[in-house]
C-alpha cells in the first residue's frame, strides 16, 4: 500500500461479478459536503457504473448520504458525478467500452494525498458457471489452507 493512501470503500462483489481486465485510477469532482460524506464513508456503490458521454466520464448509481452536520444546503445524493481522466485515457476506455460485454465499474474508493480518487475497472461480465467455479476454487483453497494449519502443529 502507497504512502498517504487511505481505502474508503471497496467493491468486492464486482470482482465476484466480473472479470477484470484493467484498471485505472481516477480524480472525482465532488462538492464540498460530499467530501466530507465519503471521508466518514457514508458512501454506497452496489450496483453503480461509469459510462462515457460526450468525452466525458460520469459514474451513475453511487449513492453519497448527506452530510449530518452541514446546513439546507446539502447535495443530491444520487447525482451522476463527473470523472477526471486525460482524454488519451477517455478515448482508450471508450474504444474498450464499445467492445460486445465490457463496461466500466467502480471497484475501490480512497483518499491519496488529501483527494478522494476512484480505480475504475474494465469488466467483462461472468456467467453463472464461472461464479460457481470462484467459490469450488476458493472452498478447496480455504480447506488446503486448515489441512497445512493442521499439519504444522
Amino acid at each position: 500500500m502507497a504512502a498517504g493512501k487511505k481505502i474508503i470503500a471497496e467493491n468486492r462483489k464486482a470482482r465476484f461479478d466480473y472479470f477484470v481486465e484493467e484498471s485505472v485510477e481516477c480524480g472525482i469532482v465532488l462538492e464540498g459536503t460530499e467530501v466530507k460524506s465519503v471521508k466518514n464513508g457514508s458512501i454506497s456503490f452496489p450496483d453503480s457504473f461509469a459510462e462515457i458521454t460526450s468525452g466525458e466520464v460520469w459514474i451513475r448509481g453511487l449513492h453519497i448520504s448527506e452530510y449530518a452536520y452541514s446546513s439546507v444546503f446539502n447535495h443530491d445524493p444520487d447525482r451522476p458525478k463527473k470523472l477526471l481522466l486525460h482524454r488519451m485515457e477517455i478515448k482508450r476506455l471508450s474504444r474498450r467500452v464499445q467492445e460486445k460485454g465490457y463496461t466500466l465499474i467502480p471497484l475501490v474508493f480512497y483518499i491519496q494525498n488529501g483527494r478522494i480518487k476512484v480505480t475504475l475497472g474494465v469488466c467483462k461480465g461472468k456467467k453463472q458457471f464461472d461464479k460457481r467455479a470462484a467459490i469450488r476454487e476458493r472452498d478447496v483453497n480455504r480447506e488446503l489452507a486448515r489441512e497445512f494449519r493442521r499439519n504444522t502443529t
